[in-house]
């Protein structure tokens, strides 16, 4: 079940990174390595925390959701490269499963539940983070018009509690995971965000009082 989940969470990755390609004018070389690397980044950053060898480099079935990510937006390029929300709607689908994939690995290591929902995260935005550094676009983590950290935060919190207290199954995890989904499109379609970095300095400096004509420079 384990596995089914990661696979699943690496080809929404996949997808998201492929459809990132194909807006920034990749050839499909590039776009199957961008695949890769939002699907596969943050397992392998999250299996070389905990001491492992990544999965990746032991099982080759990791890089078939990758590579089936890319091809499928290799031939279907034309009917959806419009729809830019289609990479936000991947992206939040691999970040509600490997919130819990993530958490679910670092607890079977004996990780202590902090530390597990630390790496659960790391693991669900480490993809999509090093997906947008390379394709040179401001990442989603970044953004302050949302939120993206935050549902993976409290996916991997609940799923780090269900842990604790012995009700964690697989229904479970994937309720967990739907629950991050959905979060995460609510915040895209109500503007949820949470408070700048500044607080009430920002806001007094950012938007300066209107007193007369203003000087260009």
């Amino acid at each position: 079940m384990f596995l089914i989940i990661e696979l699943t969470g690496i080809f929404f990755f996949a997808v998201s990174g492929s459809l990132v390609a194909a807006r920034r004018g990749f050839d499909v070389i590039g776009s199957m390595f961008l695949a890769g690397v939002a699907g596969l980044g943050g397992g392998v950053v999250r299996d070389l925390i905990l001491d492992q060898t990544p999965a990746t480099f032991t099982n080759p079935i990791y890089f078939s959701p990758a590579v089936l990510g890319a091809l499928l937006v290799y031939f279907f390029t034309p009917a959806v490269q419009k729809l830019q929300r289609l990479i936000l709607l991947f992206d939040a689908g691999g970040l509600g499963l490997f919130c819990v994939t993530g958490t679910m690995k670092a607890l079977t290591f004996g990780m202590n539940p902090i530390t597990a929902v630390l790496l659960g995260v790391t693991t669900a935005v480490g993809g999509g983070l090093l997906r947008d550094v390379i394709s040179n676009v401001t990442p989603e983590l970044f953004n302050p018009r949302d939120i993206y950290a935050l549902p993976a935060i409290t996916g991997a919190t609940c799923t780090s509690l269900l842990w604790a207290l012995g009700w964690f199954t697989p229904l479970s995890g994937v309720i967990v995971a739907v629950l991050v989904f959905l979060a995460r499109l609510a915040s895209l379609k109500y503007g949820w965000r949470v408070p700048m970095a500044a607080g009430h300095w920002h806001k007094e400096h950012s938007n300066p009082p209107n007193d007369g004509p203003q000087r260009h420079y």
